[in-house]
Formats: structure tokens, C-alpha cells, sequence
């Protein structure tokens, strides 16, 4: 059976990359594009075809030449994460997020593409979280409407609305991805929060883990959320791009609460650095920031037939390896670039 023809906006990002890998890996037939011409060297050591689109700029896709691809994966888009607090414009979020979705939907119409897989945020459910429970694909969006994330998730939120629009009026056949924090070798160095460049938690554990100094756990350790390896994510798009009928909103996480405690037991484990026990300690007078949220995956499961198979130490475990393996280093010299030009 032959395989089907994709075509990834968005190409140079995290999940992209991943995606990509286990595509081509697969036999399926692969366009990528993004809206720089730094991707183009690691697409062509991949034998990948590279064309280079800035999805809010309409007649740059005249260079796709009007090619008719089976599915077409948006994962393009402006998020807070790589927002300086000096580069910062919501107006960057309509453009991108809005206008520029609308670009890569009236392509594919245009095109007869079949299919369009789009990534969201799970940003757009905030006003949900307090209710501690498992939100599902039913339960709608509720915005927060102030702080960083507000301009992302309003933007979003119409892009998805755009989406099941397109398939409504023209037929085109849409599926959003709902994603939390999808974790994996690469981008996990350093992100903006509120705009300002910090080292993620995640990082701090394991850089700690790896020294072997104490992993302190700030606030109530027993808060927890819902996160997601980026294997997982691309096993869920691999499904999605076959599906015959799948359409709609998918919640794509782990369907699981993982507390603050036990990520940085699991992150000594596999990370201590001597054979000596780790050493974990908590502060629970300092803030740790953090929001907890935990989603429904059941109508993934039963419509698309998926589930993650990675449980948070098989995760690392296997992001050891990439770690190790260094196949992935271009994401991690992708985001020192980012930094290095403010």
C-alpha cells in the first residue's frame, strides 16, 4: 500500500522534527516548510524537499505550485514560550495564529488536499483547571483573560474555529490536537515566562540530578498535570494521517496526574549521577508556580485508537538515550540561537 503524501508546516520546530523522523522512518513521502532557509540543510541531509513559506504571507505559497498532498500538518505557530518580552506584539498572535492558518486552510482547499491535522495549546481551557477533574473534548474552552498566555489562546481558539469552518463549508477534513506541555530532548533548555528567559524546571532537575545536588521540590509537592512525551504526540499524528474518518477535537496527552514530587523522584533516578541515593528535599515555603490540570483521552483512545505508551520514567529513560545520541542537537542549537540574538 502506498503511502500518503504530507506536507508539515512549521517544519523546524520540536514536534516537527520528531514527526518528521519517525515519518520518514515509516516510508511516508515528506514536504516540510517553515518560514526561514535554516531548515533547509538538515531537510536535505534528511532527503527531504524544503520549501520555504512564511505562512502569513498569502502568494509565498504559489511555491508549493499548487501540489495536491494528502494530509497537510500545521504546526506553525506564535507562542509565549519564544516571545521576548521586548519582541513581544499581539498582533504577532492574529497574524500567525489566525491569518496564518487561514493562508494553510485556503491552500489546502485550493489544492483538494484531504486532510489538515492541527496542534493547538491546551491554554485555551484555563478557567477549567480550578474544577480538578479530568476535562474532556466536551467540556469547551474557557480563556483566561489576563496574563501572557491570553492573546495565544484567544488566537488559537479562532484558529481552531477556522478549521472546523473549512470542513463545514468546503468539506475539508479537520482534526485539532489539544496539547499540554509535550516534554523530549531539545527545547527544554530555556523558555520565555512572561517574557523573560528562564531554565525550566525540568532542567534545573536534571542538571541537578546529574551533579548530584539536591533536588529541591518548592511549594506542595503533591500538586501535579497532565504532560506528554513528544513520541507519543507523533504516534497520535501517525494514527490521525490514516484514519479514514477521524475528525474533531482530540485531547492528546497522558491522561495522567504526575506530581511535582514524583517527577523529581523519577528524574533522580534516572539521572543521579553517582551510586550514592539521590537526595531530594522539600521547600514547601517557596512558590513553585505551578498549574495543575489532568484531561479525558478516552475519545482518542476509542476514535483514533490511541494511547501513550510511555509512562514518565519510560520517557526519560528514552530521553536519556536521545541526550546521549545527540541526534536531535539541532533543536538545542535552534534555541541558543533564539537567545543569543536578544
Amino acid at each position: 500500500m502506498k503511502k500518503k503524501n504530507i506536507l508539515i508546516f512549521g517544519a523546524s520546530g520540536f514536534i516537527a522534527t520528531y514527526l518528521m523522523d519517525e515519518l520518514l522512518r515509516q516510508g511516508y513521502e515528506i514536504t516540510a516548510s517553515d518560514m526561514g532557509p535554516h531548515r533547509n540543510d538538515y531537510c536535505e541531509a534528511m532527503g527531504v524537499n524544503y520549501v520555504q513559506i512564511d505562512i502569513t504571507k498569502n502568494e509565498q505559497f504559489e511555491r508549493l505550485e499548487n501540489n495536491k498532498f494528502d494530509v497537510v500538518i500545521h504546526l506553525a505557530a506564535c507562542q509565549p514560550a519564544n516571545v521576548a518580552e521586548v519582541k513581544y506584539d499581539p498582533r504577532d498572535y492574529i497574524n500567525v495564529n489566525i491569518n496564518g492558518t487561514l493562508n494553510v486552510l485556503d491552500y489546502c482547499k485550493c489544492s483538494q488536499s484531504g486532510k489538515i491535522i492541527y496542534a493547538s495549546s491546551h491554554r485555551n481551557t484555563q478557567g477549567l483547571w480550578a474544577a480538578q477533574r479530568a476535562i474532556s473534548e466536551e467540556d469547551g474552552r474557557a480563556i483566561k483573560y489576563d496574563g501572557e498566555y491570553t492573546m495565544f489562546s484567544i488566537s488559537e481558539s479562532a484558529a481552531q474555529d477556522c478549521v472546523t469552518h473549512y470542513q463545514c463549508q468546503y468539506g475539508l477534513r479537520g482534526i485539532i490536537f489539544r496539547l499540554p506541555p509535550v516534554y523530549g530532548y531539545g527545547p527544554h533548555t530555556e523558555i520565555f515566562k512572561g517574557g523573560v528567559p528562564i531554565k525550566t524546571g525540568f532542567q534545573v532537575f536534571i542538571e541537578k540530578a546529574m551533579s548530584c545536588e539536591p533536588l529541591e521540590v518548592w511549594g506542595d509537592g503533591g500538586i501535579g498535570r497532565d504532560i506528554i512525551y513528544v513520541k507519543d504526540v507523533v504516534s497520535a499524528f501517525v494514527k490521525a494521517i490514516d484514519h479514514p474518518s477521524a475528525h474533531g477535537l482530540y485531547n492528546i496527552t497522558s491522561g495522567q496526574y504526575l506530581t511535582l514530587r514524583a517527577q523529581a523522584e523519577a528524574i533522580a533516578k534516572i539521572f543521579w549521577g553517582s551510586g550514592e541515593p539521590p537526595i531530594i528535599v522539600e521547600k514547601p515555603e517557596k512558590s513553585n508556580g505551578m498549574d495543575a490540570f489532568l484531561y479525558d483521552i478516552s475519545k482518542a483512545k476509542k476514535e483514533l485508537g490511541w494511547s501513550p505508551l510511555y509512562s514518565f520514567e519510560d520517557m526519560l529513560i528514552d530521553y536519556k538515550k536521545e541526550f546521549d545520541s545527540k541526534r536531535f542537537e539541532c533543536l538545542v542549537t535552534k534555541r541558543k540561537r533564539m537567545f543569543e540574538t536578544l
